[in-house]
């Protein structure tokens, strides 16, 4: 089902992601807080001009460049391996979606919108989310679901043994 539906999935997560920002750029002034839940969530307006945490503050060239590559082979590896378990194909659409999301941004504003805020993290948006959520289901995949996995593997209704009590076995 998922390998189905996954540019679905990954146009989803980008029109949400660009609606939220629009939203916040349309009705808040940059550096505009409003609490939610006061002191601990706020909607923030930050324009980040760098990657995570700032880093790489105004390298706006690199930072198109090196995602716009990593978004290009994510989806060349996504398509090369659609027979893979659906956790791979769902991390790597939702890497996707959310570089492509603040990609967007850099490439019309040169900043990345950001605007939720739980005020002992940097503020964040719905692409970062998309980001850190799809790189928690790829360490699921490798560390369940790889060939190299020690896990008890489960496919198609039948549990396989993991590759070292296969290797024990087979000595």
């Amino acid at each position: 089902m998922m390998k189905k539906y996954r540019y679905l999935l990954v146009i989803g997560i980008i029109v949400l992601d660009q609606v939220v920002k629009l939203m916040v750029r349309s009705s808040m002034f940059v550096g505009q807080s409003i609490p939610v839940i006061d002191g601990v969530f706020h909607l923030t307006y930050v324009q980040n001009r760098g990657a995570a945490f700032s880093l790489l503050y105004g390298q706006n060239v690199f930072l198109i460049f090196v995602p716009t590559i990593a978004v290009l082979l994510a989806i060349w590896y996504m398509e090369k391996h659609l027979k893979e378990h659906w956790t791979m194909i769902l991390a790597l659409s939702l890497l996707v979606s959310g570089g492509i999301g603040n990609l967007i941004d850099r490439g019309l504003f040169r900043f990345v919108t950001d605007m939720f805020d739980f005020r002992i993290w940097p503020v964040f948006n719905v692409a970062d989310i998309a980001v850190c959520v799809g790189a928690g289901f790829l360490i699921l995949y490798t560390f369940l679901y790889t060939k190299d996995s020690t896990a008890i593997k489960e496919t198609d209704g039948e549990s396989s043994e993991s590759s070292e009590e296969i290797s024990k076995n087979e000595i």
